[in-house]
């Protein structure tokens, strides 16, 4: 009591050291600084834990550290998952403490605990055992812009598990599509086709999935269709998607995860469907589709590169 009553006094007198901050640093690198009193109640030098939370509530977002999950190469090899890492508040607290009531400048690292990822590589490897479903369609290679959509999005998917209960949104996996992302412009797209500006050619990779998940005998939570007929499916088996509009999202009801393969290269479009082989599935008919190109036009109405419809 003593101790607070002599900083209280010297408070009041205007005694301050020249550098009084605290540093937080994480990798050696500084995310936030404040002062002794930046936290404390004006009259008595007590922690105001309003003030308080909110401030180490911000410091948790900013040192967060998402994991990474195990996923699949190019080359079809399994790349282990990395660990992300967050703020340890007990003890951040603890050192918090030690500086609020001492005196000087002082710094801290800021404590971690680890971050677990979801889908380590033993998970992935067990996965691969047994496929549920598989779709392929067709699109032309030669329109090198929609191609390249189609592969940005068909990667986003890919090596994604779904745990028993979960479910799967397309938009919320693969993300807004813009040029920051590596998605570009389809001048040219297929017929029947919403334009997306940026992002052309998404619809035929949710098409795609929709129906392998179906073959799968998954529960589709979330489907719309094309205002017109899209060649690259058959008639009413699309599933149009458009970031801040529709989107296509199935359920799990199996009670194991199930993995989803995609990839797209050489003209055509594919994504299976796998399970551990312990799972009991119930198939789907589906029709196949054909593996006549798609017919193409110009794009009529040319967006910004902006992402949005």
């Amino acid at each position: 009591m003593a101790y607070l009553l002599l900083i209280l006094l010297q408070n009041q007198d205007g005694e301050k050291a020249i550098n009084d901050n605290l540093t937080i640093t994480q990798e050696g690198k500084t995310v936030s600084t404040i002062s002794r009193n930046a936290h404390t109640f004006p009259v008595f030098p007590l922690l105001d834990m309003d003030k308080y939370n909110k401030w180490v509530n911000e410091l948790d977002r900013k040192t967060f550290r998402e994991p990474a999950n195990a996923r699949f190469d190019d080359n079809g090899l399994i790349v282990s998952g990395q660990n992300g890492s967050r703020l340890k508040r007990r003890e951040f607290l603890k050192r918090y403490y030690e500086y609020l009531y001492s005196s000087g400048p002082a710094s801290v690292e800021v404590p971690t605990y680890p971050v677990y990822p979801k889908v380590d590589a033993e998970l992935l490897a067990s996965l691969r055992s047994k496929q549920l479903g598989y779709y392929v369609t067709y699109f032309n290679s030669n329109n090198r812009d929609r191609s390249h959509n189609i592969a940005l999005a068909a990667k986003a998917i890919d090596s994604a598990v779904i745990f028993p209960g979960e479910t799967f949104s397309f938009n919320q996996v693969v993300g807004i599509r813009t040029t920051g992302k590596g998605y570009r412009r389809a001048g040219v797209i297929v017929r029947g086709e919403l334009s997306e500006g940026v992002g052309g050619g998404i619809c035929q990779v949710s098409s795609t999935l929709f129906n392998a998940v179906d073959r799968a005998g998954l529960n589709i939570v979330k489907r719309y269709s094309h205002s017109r007929h899209v060649p690259y499916v058959p008639p009413g088996r699309d599933a149009t998607v458009s970031w801040g509009g529709p989107d296509f999202v199935f359920r799990n009801a199996y009670n194991q995860p199930v993995m989803i393969r995609a990839f797209a290269g050489g003209g055509s479009m594919a994504v299976s469907v796998f399970s551990s082989d312990v799972i009991e599935f119930s198939p789907r008919r589906v029709p196949s589709t054909s593996n006549r190109l798609p017919e193409e036009i110009n794009d009529p109405s040319p967006k910004p590169a902006n992402g949005k419809k």
